[in-house]
């Protein structure tokens, strides 16, 4: 488990390294002030497009005739707009309206009879001149043709006997009586409405024909009855018949012709002429009021402000919400350079803006979502209270980006985000001000609801809290608002609140990793797995190297108890401690918690010492980086001994060396840096006193007080802790915290029956007899003999201990500090 947990620290690394990679390798050309305001640019930008895109629809005054309105409507300003729908309407039945035309041509009988008569006088004479020529030898009758219609082989049954003139005229009758009156053609019998226009050409005058379907006749109708007519003469035979008919049938035509370009025209005209409809509402007129019904005339305006809304004011209205936005991120930047101390280093100000922007979208985004969701149930239900959106909106997650932030950063800036959160829910909500108010509310119990994070399960808590809170305002709201508290209205508006809670509970806990991993955030749980003893590297430090390993937990406790005196964030330090000294792994037995048999150094030259003592910071930092740890947490294994001098070393090298021989300071250096925050500092405090108050033979509260105050002073003296934020009024409260945990852990014991306490003869430099008792390194008597560098470490690796003498100090002076304790 601890392998896997060691691998999924070094896998989460390396994705945010190269998820960051990638998105940063367009802006390298670019200077941090210019990525910062650039992405100042986007953060506005999307904020205002997710609030109020103008691209998107409009799901606001969603009704239909007849409805109950869930909220008063007021227009928002002097709106006179088109009424499309109804414009249309009234366009559509003026075009229907119009009455189709119609040409009428009354002499269409006449020229029909004519137009017979005079193709029959021409077959009579054709056939009286082809008599004559038969008497005279000519040729026979089968040269006579018809002229008329219906086809030239008539002419010889037309010449076949001699009709009589009766008979004639009864067959000139029938064809003017069935060619007279209104006759239609059948195609435009589709035209014909209750009322058409009817021209008469001869005589220029237009009438209104009521009911023409009635009055005429289709031409289909007057062929069958011209038809009907020949039959009644009896004298004529069927062929006869037949003839006639296909020679008069094609002279009954239309004489009612419908006129499709004379009444596209009239249409044209009214559709041109047409104004359109409008209505025209004043700024603060009430349309209507919530509970009202929706009539045709409400529904109307309605539309007419929904058609304001997508008109070019919605551009407006972006813009101006584009501005306001601008401003209160502004504010939101200045707020987090001025919040003051955050315990949390981690996040720098940049960092921690760039983090509450990303949440503030994730937000915008699930909150523009949230409330059209709501929209689309609450329409999907007809009786109420289910109808109210605003009931469905209660269990939108608005506490949060409250809760995230406390969880990754602090509660000051935590509650600015629930503050800038209730903003922007007021600008999305129907119901701006309640919402605001909710909103706010559910965010500062999450954001002091909470307590320390030291579990997931601490989220959970916090969103169960956040619902109990959000039901227990919803009702409140319900009844500032006068809604009707009847219980399916109480029992709704607390199940959206309770969802509500659980909702932010469970979108923390999606999003708390990926901002831990993404933005190298240490949160407590994180640092707490950190801590897991069966972690490999922790493990292999407590096997090779016992003695660094107690030193290293030893520390932990003194360096968080000081971080909790001056708020700075004392868990971090303590993990930072587990890890401060992995690199003693790689040569343990030459450091002196870790020597049972006498002192390797003893053999060495002091250069190569020194070379040994300083490389268990390099090989600790290239160690942690290859396990994948997070930055925090690495800048401890460097900054607690800073730039700090193995004075004693370089001492012993310069009194070993030869004439002319030089002896290079940097070669008995630390690499650095030196502390860049105050865990860290505070951590190479730590890391001095509890070496020296072991070195104590007798840990008096005086002997500690001596050392620490000596250890502190210099470390100051040596300018160790110019690069961070610690005060002279921090320093004393960590000094006395430091000696009131010493003193604790090195209290006198109760004198029991029988022991003999040490001889008073004994010298001041204490040698162990038996080490494998846990007893390690040299014992000091006298406080002021422990080996302090100016630098306040404690390198007691310096110091001969193969004869059990007295210690002759190394000719440098004495200062403070320690070496990798």
């Amino acid at each position: 488990m601890s392998k896997r947990l060691e691998k999924n620290i070094s896998s989460l690394d390396k994705i945010r390294n190269s998820a960051l990679k990638y998105i940063s390798a367009p802006f390298k050309r670019l200077s941090a002030n210019q990525k910062f305001w650039i992405g100042f640019a986007f953060l506005c930008l999307a904020t205002t497009l997710l609030i109020n895109n103008p691209f998107w629809g409009s799901v606001a005054a969603d009704y239909n005739e007849g409805d109950i309105a869930r909220e008063s409507i007021i227009s928002p300003a002097d709106i006179t707009v088109e009424n499309k729908e109804e414009s249309e309407r009234i366009k559509k039945d003026a075009v229907e309206a119009i009455q189709p035309i119609f040409n009428y041509e009354p002499n269409r009988s006449e020229e029909s009879v004519q137009y017979f008569r005079s193709a029959w006088e021409k077959l009579q004479r054709s056939a009286s001149s082809n008599g004559a020529d038969q008497k005279s030898g000519g040729s026979s009758n089968s040269t006579i043709k018809w002229d008329g219609a219906g086809g030239e082989e008539l002419g010889r049954i037309f010449t076949a006997r001699r009709f009589s003139n009766n008979e004639l005229e009864f067959v000139t009758r029938v064809l003017k009586e069935n060619a007279s009156g209104s006759i239609y053609g059948d195609q435009d019998k589709q035209f014909l409405k209750s009322e058409v226009l009817l021209f008469d050409r001869q005589k220029n005058q237009q009438s209104i024909v009521q009911m023409p379907e009635s009055l005429w006749i289709s031409l289909s109708t007057a062929r069958d009855n011209l038809r009907k007519d020949l039959e009644k003469i009896n004298s004529l035979s069927k062929a006869e018949v037949d003839a006639f008919e296909k020679a008069l049938d094609p002279l009954i035509q239309p004489n009612v012709i419908y006129d499709s370009v004379a009444t596209k025209k009239a249409k044209d005209d009214i559709i041109t002429g047409f104004e359109p409809v409008t209505v025209s509402l004043k700024r603060g007129q009430m349309i209507v009021r919530e509970g009202d019904m929706i009539d045709a005339k409400i529904m109307s305006q309605i539309e007419a402000i929904k058609t304001y809304g997508k008109s070019t004011r919605q551009w407006n209205r972006a813009i101006g919400l584009f501005l306001l936005i601008i401003a209160m991120y502004w504010i939101a930047w200045k707020f987090i350079q001025h919040r003051g101390f955050v315990s949390r280093l981690d996040l720098s100000e940049e960092k921690t803006f760039v983090l509450f922007g990303f949440v503030m979208i994730i937000q915008t985004a699930l909150m523009a979502i949230s409330f059209r969701i709501a929209d689309f149930t609450s329409i999907q239900n007809v009786s109420a209270p289910y109808n109210d959106p605003t009931l469905w909106a209660l269990a939108i997650p608005f506490a949060f980006p409250s809760l995230l932030m406390t969880l990754l950063a602090d509660r000051r800036t935590a509650l600015f985000t629930g503050v800038f959160c209730s903003l922007l829910a007021g600008l999305l909500a129907p119901k701006g001000l309640e919402f605001a108010i909710y909103a706010f509310i559910t965010s500062a119990v999450a954001v002091y609801g909470i307590g320390h994070y030291r579990s997931r399960q601490s989220v959970t808590i916090a969103g169960a809290m956040v619902g109990v809170s959000s039901a227990l305002t919803a009702v409140s709201l319900l009844a500032y608002t006068q809604q009707p508290l009847i219980l399916n209205t109480i029992l709704l508006a607390v199940g959206c609140g309770l969802i509500g809670g659980l909702v932010t509970s469970a979108a923390s806990a999606v999003f708390l990793p990926i901002c831990e991993t993404f933005f190298g955030i240490m949160t407590d749980v994180k640092l707490l797995e950190l801590s897991n003893a069966d972690l490999p590297i922790l493990g292999k430090l407590a096997l090779r190297a016992p003695g660094t390993n107690q030193h290293s937990h030893a520390v932990g406790q003194l360096a968080e108890e000081a971080c909790r005196k001056v708020g700075a964030n004392g868990l971090l330090s303590r993990i930072g401690a587990l890890y401060h000294d992995i690199g003693k792994t790689a040569a343990p037995e030459h450091f002196v918690e870790n020597q049972r048999h006498g002192n390797p150094h003893d053999e060495l030259k002091p250069a190569q010492s020194a070379k040994i003592i300083i490389s268990h910071v390099t090989y600790g930092t290239k160690l942690a980086k290859e396990m994948g740890l997070p930055a925090r947490i690495v800048d401890f294994i460097p900054q607690h001994h800073g730039t700090r001098t193995l004075h004693y070393f370089l001492s012993k090298a310069k009194a070993e060396a030869g004439k002319g021989e030089e002896i290079d300071e940097n070669d008995f250096r630390y690499p650095g840096p030196k502390p860049q925050f105050k865990e860290s500092a505070i951590m190479m405090i730590a890391d001095s006193c509890e070496a020296a108050a072991r070195s104590l033979s007798e840990p008096t509260p005086e002997n500690i007080r001596f050392i620490v105050t000596k250890i502190i002073d210099a470390i100051l003296s040596d300018d160790q802790l110019d690069e961070c934020d610690l005060s002279l009024r921090e320093l004393t409260q960590i000094r006395e915290s430091m000696i009131k945990s010493l003193v604790s852990i090195y209290h006198s014991r109760v004198d029991y029956p029988g022991y003999t306490p040490p001889s008073k003869s004994l010298q001041n430099i204490i040698i162990p007899k038996d080490l494998d008792e846990g007893e390690r390194g040299t014992r000091y008597k006298d406080p002021a003999d422990i080996p302090i560098s100016r630098g306040g470490e404690v390198e007691d690796e310096a110091i001969h201990r193969s004869v059990p003498t007295k210690k002759k100090e190394p000719e440098e002076p004495k200062s403070d500090a320690k070496t990798a304790e």
